[in-house]
């Protein structure tokens, strides 16, 4: 018998897609729904689908995000999964922390990428915090664009400690605010901006969430490595005419695409019938278990 997963996202909805994805002997039954924004129309989906999906995703937002050592809560969000009370619901958080932080040193130790004095640009680093921690344990030359990108402020970051610093003064603010505020959702992620292209051309790998990458990158990308997830097969279509070398997505491809963090979170969730996220340590159990692997496309 399938396993229903169901991620809502205030996304766009052209996005939406459904697959059957295999994990052991457990087939999950996968869609994505984007609701282009409508955030009551995304607490109708969560309602309607609690207690028939094994677990549920929220995509387009975050629950929460961590810098400096702590764990800032997004006010609107939080009161949207109010209204699930049976299903477990997951944002792709804890995935963020275990697996991306595995598939940037299972890169580094198989030689695949060579971080070592490469340049990189993380996108937003309060979003993919392990991420950037095991870019920087791998040698990288960090730029962090949470306030370039984030919050259109010409500021790059280099440290994890600058991050910190700037989330313990922003995030309580930031995190009573509509997400919309700083974050693509619905049909802005449609949408492209240019802004900065310089932090992209200067940098050799780009990394973290896709809507940001997209939204914001120059046309041309030629010789880039791009890790993230969240990519079509339009995405990829676009990012090989761009010029970009390799693209590097951290979770599996699925039906021609990679899902997003919080619809495989959901699925190990479901996996080990759980009722609530798992730990980091219980992920990672689970991601050597089943085999999950990253993949590897050279574009």
């Amino acid at each position: 018998m399938k396993k229903k997963i169901v991620s809502i996202s205030l996304g766009s909805s052209r996005r939406d897609s459904k697959a059957d994805f295999a994990l052991g002997r457990q087939i999950f039954s996968l869609e994505r729904i984007g609701t282009d924004g409508d955030f009551a129309k995304a607490q109708k989906l969560l309602k309607a689908y609690d207690g028939k999906a094994a677990a549920i995703g929220i995509g387009g937002t975050d629950l929460y995000v961590y810098a400096g050592g702590r764990r800032y809560a997004f006010r609107q969000t939080q009161k949207l999964v109010e209204a699930v009370k049976h299903a477990p619901v997951v944002d792709g958080s804890g995935l963020k922390n275990s697996l991306e932080r595995k598939v940037i040193q299972e890169l580094h130790a198989k030689g695949k990428i060579n971080f070592a004095g490469a340049k990189a640009l993380l996108v937003c680093g309060v979003d993919r915090f392990g991420m950037a921690e095991a870019l920087l344990a791998a040698g990288v030359r960090l730029t962090l664009g949470d306030l370039i990108y984030g919050l259109n402020i010409n500021k790059p970051l280099y440290s994890l400690e600058a991050l910190g610093r700037w989330a313990q003064i922003l995030a309580p603010l930031l995190t009573r605010l509509p997400v919309s505020f700083f974050y693509p959702m619905g049909k802005e992620q449609e949408q492209k901006i240019i802004r900065h292209p310089e932090y992209f051309t200067e940098n050799d790998i780009i990394a973290g969430d896709f809507h940001y990458i997209k939204k914001f990158m120059p046309e041309n990308l030629p010789g880039k490595i791009i890790i993230t997830n969240t990519v079509t097969a339009a995405d990829r279509e676009s990012l090989r005419r761009g010029g970009v070398k390799t693209l590097i997505t951290t979770t599996p491809s699925i039906g021609g695409r990679s899902f997003g963090t919080n619809v495989m979170e959901a699925v190990l969730v479901a996996a080990n019938n759980s009722r609530e996220p798992l730990s980091a340590e219980e992920y990672l159990r689970s991601i050597d278990a089943y085999g999950i692997e990253f993949s590897v496309e050279e574009l």
